[in-house]
């Protein structure tokens, strides 16, 4: 009966365009009643959720890449991404590729690479005779990489909503993401490549040689050193995978303020506000969300749901695809921290009970709802995209094909050959 009410509530509040968060906060009142429980349960697991002291990483990564974006970095990695391929066919859909995740190492938010990237590439392909649709695909895509990079705060949120089922170590799937965002990077470069090749864009231009490389990489330096410092950090023991969000913060400042110059009063404000607004979003989204994983697991969703599967088929890769199958239909509808919140407590058990490594497990997920940013009908990320190219969503999905068959390569490559996600983490563990 209690489940039901859960289930119900809980989809009939989102079909009616209730946010996520209240949505998930009214089923779980609603079920608190049905099961005649005192409603302070739901008030004790929101705040039993937010109280743990990883989640300081979560404010810290926003403001940085708040920062980041606000600072003037995106057109100095531009420069340096269109010095190194801009010369060959389809070179400016390339350099947003390099571009758009370079940047997305730096912010760690697809929106916000999206936003500060596209604003910059998706007008000057268009002046330069790419089509609009190429030009948003692109973008969009490109922006995805930055779900895995090691400044993405969703990487601490999957990280805790493992929290009782499993132990994962931020610093573990940091590394688990490394070699699935370059291989994702590849396989955007491949598409932009292909579809700028089959449609016959011309080159632009002739490769401004080495020096000029050299002096356009030199001045994107010091943005692109926020990773490798905080991966050093880490790696060296210098501060833990908390601490280098703080890190982080402190970088931005200051390469923005005093080596760049770039970074107004106006734009500082600017970034405050936009970090505290997504924090309080991201933390009501925790609390709220503990309570519902306590109500998950007290009537036993994620065993019903893995009984179910196994009704279906006992092969592992079965299991996965329909795992896969789950995760990016409902990325289409939630965004990616209530996703992961959601839908980790009730799939992660199932995929570890078929072989599946938890760190592993984190990427998938992340690639999924990375996916789901770029689909109707919430895909924020393309319609940010969209506004920006001034094109419509379904002029973009008809020719979106290659760029989704990039990003379902490398998510096959990352569920069904565990050591593209686990041998960096594996091999630096092991020394």
């Amino acid at each position: 009966m209690e489940l039901t009410v859960l289930t119900v509530s809980f989809t009939l509040l989102l079909l009616m365009g209730v946010p996520v968060a209240f949505s998930i906060g009214l089923s779980s009142v609603a079920t608190i009643v049905a099961a005649g429980l005192p409603v302070a349960v739901v008030f004790q697991k929101m705040v039993g959720g937010m109280q743990v002291f990883s989640f300081l990483a979560i404010p810290f990564f926003i403001f940085a890449g708040e920062l980041m974006l606000h600072g003037g970095i995106a057109e100095r990695i531009v420069r340096f991404a269109n010095s190194l391929v801009g010369h060959v066919r389809g070179g400016l859909g390339m350099s947003n590729v390099l571009g758009c995740t370079l940047f997305g190492g730096i912010v760690g938010s697809p929106v916000a690479d999206v936003s500060a990237m596209g604003s910059v590439m998706i007008p000057l392909m268009k002046k330069e005779g790419y089509d609009a649709d190429y030009a948003v695909n692109v973008t969009t895509h490109a922006a995805l990489v930055g779900a895995l990079m090691p400044t993405s705060h969703n990487l601490i949120l999957f990280t805790l909503a493992t929290s009782g089922i499993a132990s994962v170590s931020a610093f573990g799937l940091i590394l688990a993401g490394v070699v699935p965002a370059f291989i994702l990077t590849a396989c955007n470069l491949l598409a932009a490549w292909w579809v700028a090749r089959k449609r016959g864009y011309a080159t632009h231009g002739a490769f401004p040689g080495w020096r000029a490389v050299a002096v356009a990489f030199a001045a994107s330096v010091p943005g692109l050193l926020v990773v490798v410092i905080i991966l050093a950090g880490i790696l060296s023991g210098a501060f833990t995978a908390t601490e280098s969000a703080s890190i982080a913060v402190a970088w931005a400042m200051l390469i923005t303020v005093f080596v760049y110059r770039s970074l107004s009063w106006n734009n500082f404000m600017k970034a405050c506000a936009k970090a505290c607004k997504t924090t309080g979003v991201v933390l009501l989204l925790i609390g709220i969300s503990a309570a519902f994983g306590y109500f998950l697991a007290l009537y036993e969703v994620p065993q019903r749901t893995g009984e179910l599967m196994k009704s279906v088929s006992s092969e592992p890769w079965v299991i996965f695809l329909m795992i896969n199958v789950l995760l990016f239909l409902l990325g289409t509808f939630l965004d990616m921290a209530p996703t992961i919140l959601i839908c980790t407590p009730i799939f992660l058990p199932i995929a570890q009970q078929f072989g599946m490594d938890p760190l592993q497990f984190g990427v998938v997920m992340l690639i999924n709802c990375a996916l789901g940013l770029n689909t109707p009908p919430v895909g924020t990320v393309q319609f940010v995209g969209c506004a920006i190219g001034e094109v419509s969503v379904g002029q973009v999905m008809k020719t979106i094909g290659p760029f989704y068959g990039a990003l379902g390569l490398c998510l096959v490559l990352v569920t069904y050959v565990p050591g593209f996600s686990l041998w960096l983490p594996r091999w630096v563990m092991a020394r």
